[in-house]
């Protein structure tokens, strides 16, 4: 999702050559920011020695009748929006990611997936860009689709690098890279509770404090003391979490998650669905204030429970945002793809995301909002400047704006520029900005609390 470059900071400074198909699938991770999990992951490669460029990544579609359709269309994304930026790719590299699901051993998903290898090839090779490698990674192993000798590339695969042992890994470290555990591990940070127990009691939670913040939040002379309230009570939670002992992270999820009660998440939560208050919230995005926030946010992203699903939206945008002010572009990117998977017409998210892919400067933005905690009110001119400027370079992104679906509802995620990234949103109108008008927002709030309120009121 995604801190993406070939290279940040000091690596752009220095040129590592991969040799074979070992070196590129120790370098994915490197790429991605993150291990990517049942991923198809395209990159592009400029010039005679394959500098790489551009980079999307995708989930593996589950129906075999997709994958001609998926291939198109990611063949198509990468080769025009490569053109776009940085001129026509000279070759392709696809990786597929997927482990067997028992762990019995990758062979068998490496055949499974041989046909979709075929298509991205096949398709990659329509737009006159050959594919240079495409691997397979299962199971601590990889395969090799267009390397016909078994002396290099034998029936049982190739084991994984160690991590940390290669050139790639002691580039990367010298250079700042770090990769930050598997995708799969960085979504369940982000996740709704599983613990039905856990869950049902956050749902009773929200459940009653709908009733009474609701109203009140569609009340005009009311809302402006609903958002003090929250922000108090978002800023006690800040502080109850800034004063524990820091911890890895999953310990240190759980320990959140025991500092903050359901009725203060639900009221939270609840309050966070006006955009004022949100755009308010984000102003804590830098220092020691943006790491209690950020883990605020993820705690009130994982107690959307049940039916509260899309109320994700707001504290995972939160989250995405502070990630990417403070540098984290992977975790930027992941928030945001799942806060888009809560409510695909998310503005903010939408906006922020883009603007994260195309690798634009967080610095507008940030500046926008200390305006804003100093006494000014929030302007979304500032945010819609940001994707504005991402439109100027070069039009829209194709990673980030579709002619239509893919097949099933899967959307290509990623960005044709320097960083490796994952991300996706729906088109939007470039006059769309995250601070709807009052009429809209008074709409769109009273469709979801109409069915939140009378589902309470059952």
């Amino acid at each position: 999702m995604n801190k993406h470059h070939e290279s940040t900071g000091p690596a752009a400074e220095q040129q590592i050559t991969l040799r074979g198909p070992a070196e590129l699938a120790d370098a994915l991770p490197y790429l991605m920011g993150f291990y990517p999990n049942d991923s198809v992951v395209m990159v592009a490669l400029h010039g005679g020695r394959g500098r790489f460029g551009g980079r999307l990544r995708l989930g593996i579609p589950q129906a075999p009748g997709e994958w001609g359709p998926v291939a198109d269309q990611l063949a198509d994304c990468l080769v025009s929006g490569s053109e776009r930026r940085e001129g026509r790719p000279d070759a392709i590299v696809i990786f597929l990611c997927q482990d067997s699901p028992d762990g019995s051993g990758g062979r068998l998903t490496m055949e499974r997936l041989r046909p979709f290898a075929q298509r991205l090839r096949t398709a990659c090779g329509a737009r006159d860009v050959p594919v240079l490698e495409a691997l397979c990674i299962s199971d601590g192993r990889y395969w090799s689709y267009c390397c016909p000798d078994p002396r290099c590339c034998p029936d049982q695969g190739n084991p994984l690098a160690m991590p940390g042992t290669t050139v790639m890994a002691a580039a990367a470290a010298y250079a700042g890279v770090h990769v930050r555990g598997t995708l799969r591990d960085m979504e369940a940070r982000l996740r709704p509770w599983s613990d039905p127990a856990a869950a049902t009691a956050q749902e009773e939670a929200l459940d009653r404090a709908a009733p009474a913040l609701i109203p009140r939040l569609l009340d005009e002379r009311a809302r402006g003391k609903v958002a003090a309230e929250t922000l108090r009570l978002a800023r006690t939670l800040m502080d109850r979490i800034e004063g524990t002992q820091p911890a890895p992270p999953a310990l240190a999820d759980a320990g959140d998650d025991q500092l903050i009660g359901s009725d203060e998440a639900a009221a939270v939560i609840l309050g966070l669905q006006d955009r004022e208050t949100r755009d308010k919230a984000a102003a804590w995005m830098e220092g020691a204030e943006a790491q209690a926030a950020l883990r605020l946010w993820r705690t009130l992203a994982r107690r959307c429970v049940g039916p509260y699903g899309e109320h994700a939206a707001a504290p995972l945008t939160l989250a995405g945002w502070v990630s990417w002010s403070t540098g984290d572009e992977p975790g930027a990117r992941v928030a945001l793809t799942l806060a888009l998977r809560a409510d695909p017409d998310y503005t903010f998210a939408q906006l922020l995301h883009r603007a994260c892919n195309e690798g634009l400067d967080p610095e507008a933005l940030r500046r926008c909002l200390r305006e804003a905690a100093n006494g000014a009110s929030p302007d979304a001119r500032a945010v819609e400047a940001v994707a504005g400027t991402a439109a100027d370079r070069g039009g829209t992104s194709p990673h980030v704006r579709r002619a239509r679906p893919l097949p099933g509802g899967g959307r290509p995620r990623g960005r044709s520029h320097r960083r490796p990234g994952a991300g996706r949103v729906r088109p939007s109108p470039a006059s769309a900005g995250p601070w709807s008008s009052v009429a809209g927002r008074r709409s769109r709030e009273a469709r979801r609390y109409g069915r939140r309120g009378s589902r309470a009121r059952r």
